[in-house]
């Protein structure tokens, strides 16, 4: 699979000190925005007190997608995040990186 790197090839670079190209860096900041927005999601659904298949009614999705949201193996569209952030009563806001 293109683009397909384990967390122990990842963790053992870093150990090492070993450079990542640009291309694999962007890969690991991916993953990592992936599971960071998944456990927000959940975070906030079980605050609701939203099932899975609710949050996936809600927003125009299925249970299956919200799941892989969650855990972090799907990155939204922008479209999808409005929706989410609608089901979830939450808004989309940006700001300034610290």
């Amino acid at each position: 699979m293109a683009g397909h790197c384990k967390w122990k090839t990842i963790k053992a670079k870093r150990l090492s000190g070993e450079a990542v190209s640009p291309e694999y860096a962007a890969m690991v900041e991916e993953a990592r925005l992936g599971q960071e927005l998944g456990a927000a999601v959940y975070r906030r659904r079980v605050e609701l007190g939203l099932s899975q298949a609710e949050l996936a009614e809600r927003s125009g999705m299925t249970q299956p997608q919200v799941s892989r949201l969650e855990g972090g193996a799907h990155m939204p569209t922008i479209p999808l995040m409005v929706r989410l952030a609608a089901a979830l009563e939450i808004d989309v806001v940006t700001s300034p990186r610290q």
